[in-house]
């Protein structure tokens, strides 16, 4: 049965060239998506829920006014408080809220024809598939791309490969029912992201100190480095740029750790020069080095079917398997000297006297029988070799189908609480830096534990808040503790006790709320000034990235500034009036948006993805130039990437949209 809430309260006022918007969903993601596209891009959103209930909360119903009015104004009060840009006086705002379309929200149990028919599918610009579940998301992909050839489609879906395939075949299926579509509609008619390879790179670089986050697009690499404040007489070093100052009360046990609502005391994106010289006492997040990536190799194995050799057997067995070896080779090299034996006669000759399935010497030279008697005397030996290889062969076999216990002396390693799709994504991501991991999991069909088990790394299976969890996972050697369940209880529950054990312990948790992670933040620092703690939202750090794709382009990637978001993109200058005919300098606009480089491909060899063309010479450069002269004027043909806030980059996408109403 269908249904709709009534209007929601304070809407910002829709852009007359907005177009209608579907996401639909059952968890976080879908909620903050469509905050996203009203509340930062103006949009006309309509919202598809499971009926009943809320993902987040079971026991609360969503059908009712007051919950509507109270999940979406707890959500968009901090969007408009601040902008998500830094919430400084340069903040981007939309203060026109009366008399405005609410965020319509419909209660389909699965997305169906009827479904799609109430929303206005078939009418709409765009729809968002982010369900938990991979095939519901496919179901209704094919069924949307049916109903609506032209609709731009953005599909959440955590199986990489198939996510491919899928992508592919809807762009073909676009190609044939709407002949008319252009290359760039084309390329933007279908997007597949995973909100868990979105948020696994700035989750796994929560637990190490002075990490740098890296953003990889094709041929594009960028990495932004955190900057502690310099000592005194010190200056720091600015990077390429300044992309954000950070919150000046993060050593603060008071402080608040950087949300939407933390005001003139949180971290500031895209600040100027005069902000930065002012920022005393603040750490910075700098552009640090730039390159162009080379082509992306094999992906590495995370293990096969067999295991290497040196997890079958065990270093003492293999010496000693050296040695019998050593001592036949000795032997056949003696026969060989002491007869004049031919040398591969000699050794076959060896090897039989060896297990015992030659004639004895009798009558022959004296040098022959006492090598006979040394290669019975090897084979006595190696007769328990073979058995306790064959042992340690089974029991390696067996210990390869089960789960890995830490091992007594562990230290220095992460401590990841939850194996789920977020869980599995960031152990992949630990391990390939390298980081020794201990998993923590109450279910023992976790969608992680295969993956642990490939990667040889030791789980504890149990609730971690139960007492001794934690202990089997060495938290009092580790050095971090990642929690990244789906209940925020758990993991500040986890968080706490961890704390009591190791009070210095670096701590990093998944947490959805941005008042409830503040509160929580302030309590921890109070309790351990000296420890350090952080928290992530992972519909937070994934949201800008569908947001994005939803409005037809994509973004290249997104890095976490505490708990806000800072969005690096490709634009093309043509139509953009902030951009268009303004120098470098006067196209910065400080908590909004920053030129970063300007692409020097020629306009007919761009690709949509940024990577550059293999084919360069003098006279058709490629790649981009970094470091622009403030006074270079932007030209329409230019392609350019800028670093944005979320609220900044959607006020680019609404002012070209004004100047070429239809594109």
């Amino acid at each position: 049965m269908l249904g709709h809430v009534p209007p929601l309260p304070q809407q910002p006022q829709r852009s007359p060239f907005s177009g209608h918007m579907v996401v639909c969903g059952d968890d976080a993601l879908a909620r903050r998506l469509a905050v996203e596209l009203r509340y930062v891009y103006g949009e006309r959103v309509t919202l598809v829920l499971p009926p009943g209930r809320d993902a987040r909360a079971p026991e609360l119903p969503l059908t009712g006014r007051g919950l509507a009015s109270a999940l979406f104004g707890r959500m968009s009060s901090a969007m408009t408080r601040n902008g998500g840009s830094g919430g400084g006086p340069d903040s981007l705002r939309d203060d026109t809220n009366a008399g405005v379309d609410p965020v319509r929200v419909l209660a389909a149990a699965e997305p169906s024809d009827e479904a799609f028919e109430e929303a206005g599918v078939a009418s709409a610009a765009a729809l968002a598939l982010v369900y938990d579940d991979d095939e519901r998301n496919i179901r209704a992909a094919l069924t949307a791309r049916r109903l609506n050839p032209r609709l731009r489609l953005v599909i959440r879906l955590y199986n990489r490969k198939l996510g491919q395939h899928l992508e592919t075949l809807l762009d073909q299926a676009a190609a044939v029912a709407a002949p008319g579509l252009d290359r760039a509609a084309l390329d933007a008619s279908t997007t597949v992201l995973s909100d868990a390879d979105t948020a696994a790179p700035a989750l796994a670089a929560t637990v190490l100190t002075g990490s740098s986050k890296v953003i990889q697009a094709e041929g594009l690499l960028l990495r932004a480095a955190e900057r502690t404040p310099p000592g005194g007489g010190q200056i720091a070093d600015p990077g390429l740029c300044t992309l954000a100052l950070l919150s000046s009360t993060t050593h603060d046990p008071a402080g608040t750790e950087g949300s939407d609502s933390s005001g003139d005391e949180g971290p500031r994106l895209l600040p100027d020069e005069r902000q930065v010289a002012a920022a005393t006492g603040r750490g910075t997040v700098v552009l640090e080095a730039v390159s162009q990536a080379g082509p992306a190799g094999p992906p590495p194995r995370m293990g096969g079917r067999g295991a290497p050799l040196g997890q079958v057997f065990s270093r003492r067995l293999r010496w000693s398997a050296l040695g019998v070896g050593l001592a036949v080779l000795g032997l056949a090299i003696a026969s060989t000297l002491t007869t004049g034996d031919d040398p591969l006669h000699a050794t076959y000759l060896t090897l039989l006297d060896l297990f015992a399935m030659g004639d004895p010497a009798i009558g022959a030279k004296t040098a022959r029988q006492i090598i006979q008697i040394l290669s019975g005397v090897a084979g006595l030996m190696l007769l328990p070799l073979l058995v306790a290889g064959v042992l340690e062969a089974f029991g390696s076999l067996r210990t390869a189908s089960s789960l890995r216990r830490p091992p007594r002396g562990l230290s220095g390693h992460v401590v990841l609480l939850g194996l789920g799709k977020i869980g599995t994504r960031v152990l992949v991501r630990l391990r390939e830096l390298g980081i020794p991991v201990v998993c923590v999991e109450d279910d023992p069909d976790a969608r992680g534990i295969p993956v642990a088990r490939r990667l040889h790394v030791p789980v504890v299976l149990g609730d971690v808040t139960q007492e001794g969890v934690l202990e089997a996972a060495k938290i009092q050697r580790s050095r971090a503790l990642l929690a990244l369940t789906s209940a925020d209880t758990t993991n500040l529950e986890a968080a706490l006790y961890a704390r009591s054990v190791k009070p210095d312990l670096r701590v990093a948790l998944r947490l959805y709320d941005d008042e409830f992670a503040t509160a929580v933040y302030r309590t921890l620092r109070t309790a351990h000034p000296q420890a350090v703690t952080r928290s992530r939202s992972v519909s937070h750090l994934a949201a800008p990235a569908f947001a994005v794709a939803m409005m037809g382009r994509q973004i290249l990637g997104a890095i976490p500034v505490e708990r806000k978001v800072m969005l690096f993109a490709a634009v093309e200058v043509a139509g953009h009036r902030q951009l268009e005919g303004h120098t470098v300098e006067q196209a910065f606009r400080a908590g909004a948006w920053r030129v970063l480089a300007l692409d020097a491909t020629p306009p007919g060899d761009r690709r949509p993805d940024l990577a550059f063309p293999d084919t360069a010479t003098p006279d058709r450069p490629s790649g981009l130039v970094w470091d622009l002269h403030p006074g270079y004027v932007l030209r329409p043909e230019d392609r350019v990437v800028i670093a944005a806030t979320r609220r900044g980059l959607a006020e680019l996408l609404r002012g070209r949209r004004r100047v070429s109403p239809g594109a």
